[in-house]
């Protein structure tokens, strides 16, 4: 991975200055989401360990989500 790492980052020092703050901008963003999911993981995690848990309908739950996304 830290090949690749340093192998991309290298590819985008050779990018005009505007397109590395756009690529860096971008990096960081998707970065700070997957933080915010990982805790979020976590935090049910440890809900469902301690028996906070429910059943879900999930055939109701997919519902919801397409109609949240707009999917017919």
């Amino acid at each position: 991975m830290q090949q690749v790492l340093e192998k991309a980052l290298a590819q985008i020092a050779t990018l005009p200055d505007a397109e590395q703050e756009q690529i860096g901008r971008q990096l960081l963003s998707h970065i700070e989401k997957l933080q915010r999911l990982r805790q979020e993981i976590d935090e049910g995690t440890r809900s469902l360990d301690v028996g906070e848990g429910s059943s879900l309908d999930i055939e109701e739950f997919l519902k919801q989500q397409r109609t949240r996304n707009g999917a017919p």
